[in-house]
């Protein structure tokens, strides 16, 4: 199945966080908080979606809509709840 946003909305695929600390600590998992980093894996075609297929963004907490793409799962956002980019 393919997914196809509409209007200014994004397609995520949310990025997991680290499991280790930069010095390699191992994080329990009580430990970790949820992440608000994703992929972009398609965007729709309006003049407010300002990122591209494959950009890393931070989005709000609490936002968007969970769906299932081709059994993975996937967040719907606002191109409005996408805070930034994450560069290199």
């Amino acid at each position: 199945m393919k997914f196809k946003p509409l209007g200014a909305r994004v397609l995520l695929r949310p990025v997991e966080p680290e499991e280790a600390t930069p010095s390699g600590i191992v994080l329990p998992d009580t430990a970790k908080r949820e992440h608000q980093n994703a992929e972009v894996v398609a965007a729709g075609a309006h003049e407010d979606v300002k990122v591209k297929v494959g950009d890393v963004v931070v989005y709000r907490k609490y936002s968007g809509t969970e769906i299932s793409v081709e059994g993975e799962d996937h967040l719907v956002v606002e191109a409005d709840d996408i805070l930034g980019v994450i560069k290199d």
